[in-house]
């Protein structure tokens, strides 16, 4: 009998990537809160999943592309969850710090992400940069 390989999720989340971001990325599940859409679009970042992202993207403020097979890959090293806040039903704000190297040179985003609910999902809207 061969073992099957498990995968920790990329979220930081300290569950198994299929019971985890793989819900929402390869099973189409939606993720019931807006940090749980945050973790998942990290997820996807992780995994060039450009189809998820614009997805999830709210059509408001989602980009035509982003072009992610033309950009130097990323290598995702952490997601740090540090505040999250739900102001109504249909808004929420995530802030994170995301920890990734390109071309071996390290750096981290600081963010305050926005989201919204809407059509019986949360979207992400848009966020402000912070500068350590």
């Amino acid at each position: 009998m061969k073992a099957i390989k498990t995968m920790l999720c990329p979220c930081g989340s300290n569950q198994q990537y299929t019971d985890c971001c793989g819900r929402y990325l390869d099973n189409g599940e939606t993720p019931a809160t807006a940090e749980l859409l945050m973790r998942s679009r990290y997820t996807a970042y992780t995994r060039d999943r450009e189809d998820y992202l614009l997805a999830t993207w709210h059509h408001s403020t989602r980009p035509v592309s982003l072009e992610l097979a033309n950009k130097p890959r990323n290598q995702w090293l952490g997601l740090a969850v540090k505040h999250r806040e739900q102001s109504d039903l249909d808004h929420a704000t995530v802030e994170f710090v995301a920890r990734y190297k390109i071309n071996g040179r390290a750096y981290r985003l600081h963010e305050i992400s926005r989201f919204v609910y809407t059509e019986g999902r949360w979207f992400y809207v848009d966020g402000d940069i912070l500068q350590d």
